[in-house]
């Protein structure tokens, strides 16, 4: 399979040498520096934060979207989900609660637990997959580097890497405000300065408060169930001198409150359920980076520590019966260290060299509590076999008690040299990572019932249950990446590239309260004690990834664009999967083997200076090559929940309304797209591919912006997410049409 793969990408290669050497595009000038506007295609020279990635992402051979700060403002993006196909293969479905940010790219993503793709934001790597959603605001850029990213980045980053830069008092200096009013009664505010105190030294103070009532109302309650409540602030300092020492501190929180959870029942269509679901998150970062740039080499140390309190309340069988319900709640510290040394960007040898670790301590309480008809239908159903044998209980709730502590820790050590020769750039790479996970659990239930054999009289009976027991798993990876990459001119190179991924196994602490359910039903029917299945935990995932790609401008700049063919082998890939029959849980397992191959194409056209269309299209074909589930074989089944096809158009036209005092008009409307989706390993229940339609029209000044907004035009119905629950089947649909007006102040 993998020589089958080799095969094609070369093959495409050679087809892709030729048809780029006779590509309309002259070479610049040496000395010409390509400068364009904002745009999901990163052609500028700016990058001077990155740390790790250099100048110019579209010189290397990485897969890349960048979108600016006048293109997220023009898009309304106010969160990473709202990047969802914009960049072609990412799909991040807005579904359940910000807890809830499941990525999905190239066939791999999981829904919980560890991420397929890492975030960093302003070079702070963010541990935690459930503290990936909250609110953007003034934010210089987003880099989605797509492909694994192991080899620098390390665990979790597989699928690739996040870049998100916030605005820099060195770049703005005054005050932003802005203000936005929107369907749901949706209101955001937010107010911001920067200022410098001297050429040296710059300082940033912000502050956001959101609030929306919803679009999916519980037929139980009367009310929204998908409100919200969100507010935070952002605190930067920089320095900088004139030998080359930058400091870098910023400080950010975040305190939500939401509802969420607006799922409905398959059969019926509606959402209707009895007992109270919200989130709550409280969570702050801390992030020093220093950096020294000196002639023959540069070290920049980058620091952090990272809070998140949380808590989560779920009815979790989502019906108007008492079941059972769930809440979660969780504290987690966690410090990381990058040291990161590196040569200068001019010599034609350039290497890299790194060490990075990390610790993250977790500490959760997560009880299942059972109601009245989930005692009767899914413990005394259960032990009722028999007419000889009645069971009886009177009490109307059991609580069964899980408590975690989760300590995990790791060390890396990383290199990358990279060799100009002419032309050619020839670039190897090898990453040494260790971690050590551990799980220490108490799990605790207390039932009192009656027996009554053969008719006769009830006697009491109880059963107790402590239990503490700990399990721990260490891991050492080696992490390499090579790629070559030949340049026909400054705009235009085709590179092909190795390189393997890994993402972090784990415990299944859901599946707690399955295990109790089992081990008092064991207990009251025969009195043995219930063998536990290995369920406990699942293993690490890892794939090879084969990627031929390149960057190209044609016809003057007028075209320009990024494009991939790539073919991922991936051992042990992580699935959710809800065991069968009337379980309350849900659990990571491993797949034996999957394959996933696709292309990818972003182009930005510019005919004319007030004329721009972007467009952006994905292709996954992700199929299982050897899974066996029980007694069922997915074997050429495709991968669920990761869409087949992406896809995003937009056209922005914009002109001087030759009014000094408004400014310029700017009209942009768009397309995107996701799917056909499968939701289930057998592939019986799939999501068709759907369309959304977006359109806005903005007055732009270098003082104020005033735009109107509508998302979803067309009122497209569709389903983002699909799960079971006790044997019964849920949905969430999508968001319904939308519309809004954003105010945006910048007073020098």
């Amino acid at each position: 399979m993998i020589r089958q793969a080799i095969h094609i990408i070369f093959l495409s290669a050679c087809i892709l040498l030729h048809a780029m050497s006779v590509c309309a595009a002259p070479a610049l000038p040496e000395d010409s520096t390509p400068v364009l506007a904002d745009s999901v295609i990163q052609v500028e020279d700016i990058q001077v934060t990155a740390i790790k990635q250099g100048l110019n992402l579209r010189n290397q051979p990485v897969t890349a979207s960048v979108i600016g700060r006048t293109d997220l403002e023009r898009r309304h993006v106010a969160a990473l989900k709202e990047v969802s196909q914009v960049v072609p293969n990412f799909h991040t479905p807005d579904y359940g609660s910000r807890m809830t940010s499941s990525i999905y790219i190239r066939g791999l993503g999981a829904r919980i637990d560890q991420p397929v793709m890492g975030l960093n934001i302003d070079n702070i790597p963010y541990l935690n997959k459930d503290a990936y959603d909250f609110d953007l605001t003034d934010i210089e850029r987003i880099e989605v580097l797509r492909g694994p990213q192991s080899t620098l980045f390390g665990r979790n980053t597989m699928g690739g890497v996040i870049n998100v830069y916030t605005l820099s008092p060195f770049t703005f200096e005054g005050v932003r405000l802005g203000m936005e009013y929107g369907s749901g009664n949706t209101q955001k505010y937010r107010i911001s300065t920067y200022y410098k105190t001297s050429e040296r030294v710059g300082f940033s103070v912000g502050a956001y408060y959101s609030k929306t009532d919803g679009f999916f109302k519980n037929l139980y309650t009367g009310e929204k169930c998908d409100w919200e409540r969100s507010g935070g602030g952002r605190f930067k300092g920089k320095y900088r001198n004139l030998h080359g020492l930058r400091i870098d501190n910023t400080f950010s929180f975040v305190k939500l409150e939401q509802g969420g959870y607006p799922y409905a029942y398959a059969e019926t269509g509606q959402i209707a359920y009895n007992d109270p679901s919200d989130y709550r998150r409280t969570n702050f970062n801390d992030g020093l980076t220093i950096r020294y740039e000196g002639e023959k080499f540069s070290v920049a140390s980058i620091t952090s520590y990272q809070y998140l309190d949380d808590r989560m309340n779920l009815d979790q069988d989502f019906l108007p019966l008492s079941y059972f319900t769930l809440t979660q709640a969780r504290r987690e510290h966690a410090v990381t260290e990058d040291l990161v040394f590196r040569s200068p960007d001019d010599k034609a040898y350039r290497w890299l060299l790194g060490a990075f670790g990390f610790y993250r301590h977790g500490r959760m309480d997560a009880p299942v509590n059972f109601k009245r008809t989930g005692i009767e239908r899914l413990i005394l159903d259960n032990a009722n076999t028999s007419p000889d044998l009645v069971y009886a209980m009177d009490a109307d709730e059991l609580l069964l008690s899980s408590a975690f502590r989760m300590p995990v820790w790791g060390a890396a050590l990383y290199h990358e040299s990279r060799l100009e020769l002419g032309r050619w750039q020839l670039t190897a790479g090898l990453r040494a990572d260790f971690e050590r996970t551990q799980l220490r659990y108490r799990s605790r239930a207390d039932l009192d019932y009656t027996l009554s054999i053969n008719g006769g009289a009830p006697f009491a009976q109880q059963i107790a249950i402590d239990e503490k027991n700990s399990s721990a798993h260490s891991y050492l990876e080696l992490l390499p990446r090579f790629s070559v990459l030949y340049a026909f001119d400054p705009v235009r190179n085709l590179y092909f590239s190795v390189s393997r991924g890994y993402k972090a196994g784990g415990f299944n602490t859901q599946m707690f309260s399955d295990i109790l359910q089992e081990k008092i039903k064991w207990l009251m029917v025969s009195g043995l004690t219930y063998e536990e299945p290995d369920l406990m935990s699942y293993k690490p995932e890892y794939s090879w990834n084969y990627e031929l790609g390149g960057h190209f401008s044609c016809l003057d700049g007028t075209v320009r664009g990024d494009f991939a063919l790539f073919w991922i082998d991936v051992r042990d890939q992580q699935l959710t999967v809800f065991p069968e029959g009337q379980t309350t849980g849900r659990m990571m397992t491993n797949a034996g083997r999957t394959r996933s191959r696709g292309a990818e194409l972003s182009l930005q056209i510019s005919p004319r200076r007030d004329l721009d269309f972007n467009v952006a299209y994905g292709y996954t074909d992700a199929r299982f090559l050897c899974y066996r589930s029980g007694n069922d074989d997915y074997a050429g089944k495709r991968v669920p929940y990761a869409p087949r096809h992406t896809f995003s158009a937009a056209a922005t036209w914009s002109r001087p309304t030759g009014l000094g005092w408004l400014g310029d008009v700017v009209v942009q409307a768009g397309v995107q797209g996701a799917g056909p989706i499968e939701w289930n390993e057998e592939n019986s229940l799939r999501e068709p591919f759907y369309a959304l339609v977006n359109a806005s029209i903005r007055f732009e000044h270098r003082r104020w912006s005033l735009g109107v907004w509508g998302r979803n035009l067309t009122g497209t119905d569709y389903n983002v997410f699909y799960f079971k629950s006790i044997g019964n089947e849920f949905v969430q649909r999508g968001r319904p049409r939308s519309f809004g007006i954003t105010l945006t102040l910048n007073i020098d």
